[in-house]
């Protein structure tokens, strides 16, 4: 979609596709920043600016993908790592993507919370808006989190997500610079979370040319199996599906895709246990070891980086609510 044909034909390029600053305005919400993008072309989500620009609520086409819990977006203010014994990153866990790491990931150990100390970290946002002169006009938006301790690690993640207008991708590009004076463990994971009605009865998930998940069956009350990880693959971008099939046209699907050499395992993490309902792919820099351990992460050492790309493309029949159907729309 390029400008030309529209500018004589609307009165601002906003109204086909935008990124919008807004801000939450209530209850445990109350202050949180965001980014509204909507492409235009049926996908549209929110940035989490006060949540490590991770990405909040995402729609396909009108239906809602991402999962949230009932803690919804809370403010950063009240999120304590620490607490619950180290757990307290499930006190805040909602959304389609949460960032872990930046020193670890997985189950706590020697004094480091669950997935680390980088999530619900407000960012600082160096740019946004939509760039209408590039060859392909495109929704962007940029910034830094940092994660920081006086005596310890200084550890930055610059971030760019951005989206074609017209299109219905989105593409995640990060980099992690140690800024400190010392060698300092670095473990990234990619927590992607799936709902209803992207994830429903008869969903599976694709990897290395395989079934490697479902078709499951929502709610599920059974004994929920733990997650399991998988190596990403030899070449250098390795992609999986989410595949739901819908009552007419084309089954939904989600292809997740992202930089083997840097993320060399994708984790499978579900809970479909009623007032539940999710689904994770997880992308990450190490295999998940018994009981969620992770094997010690790997150093960077001081002024490196390291880079990661994450896309995420939507196909297929727009999802629908039958359970919220019109019955005026029955025949």
């Amino acid at each position: 979609m390029t400008p030309d044909p529209l500018r004589p034909i609307v009165g601002d390029l906003r109204q086909i596709a935008s990124v919008r600053p807004i801000v939450l305005d209530d209850g445990p919400e109350r202050g949180v920043r965001a980014l509204a993008f909507s492409t235009g072309g049926g996908l549209d989500f929110w940035v989490m600016a006060e949540r490590s620009l991770d990405i909040g609520p995402l729609w396909y086409r009108g239906s809602p993908v991402a999962w949230q819990s009932p803690a919804g977006f809370r403010s950063p203010t009240l999120h304590d790592p620490e607490g619950d014994g180290g757990h307290g990153f499930n006190r805040s866990f909602s959304g389609l993507l949460v960032t872990c790491g930046l020193e670890h990931i997985r189950q706590p150990v020697q004094g480091r919370p669950l997935h680390g100390r980088l999530p619900f970290t407000p960012a600082r946002v160096l740019a946004h808006g939509e760039d209408w002169e590039a060859p392909q006009p495109t929704l962007f938006c940029e910034g830094d989190v940092v994660q920081s301790r006086y005596g310890g690690e200084t550890l930055r993640l610059r971030r760019r997500i951005s989206a074609p207008v017209g299109g219905q991708t989105l593409s995640i590009l990060d980099r992690v610079t140690n800024e400190g004076a010392q060698p300092t463990p670095h473990a990234l994971l990619y927590h992607v979370n799936f709902g209803y009605p992207a994830v429903a009865t008869g969903t599976e998930i694709h990897f290395g040319g395989r079934r490697v998940m479902g078709p499951i069956t929502l709610p599920d009350p059974g004994p929920q199996p733990d997650a399991v990880s998988m190596p990403s693959g030899p070449g250098e971008i390795a992609a999986c599906q989410l595949i739901t099939p819908t009552p007419e046209g084309p089954a939904f699907r989600l292809t997740l895709s992202f930089s083997a050499g840097t993320l060399p395992h994708l984790q499978l993490w579900r809970d479909l246990r009623p007032q539940a309902g999710v689904l994770s792919l997880e992308p990450c820099t190490s295999a998940r070891l018994a009981g969620g351990a992770s094997p010690p992460p790997e150093d960077l050492a001081p002024g490196q980086s390291r880079q990661y790309r994450v896309d995420l493309t939507f196909s297929g029949t727009a999802l629908g609510l039958p359970c919220f159907a019109d019955p005026r729309s029955a025949p």
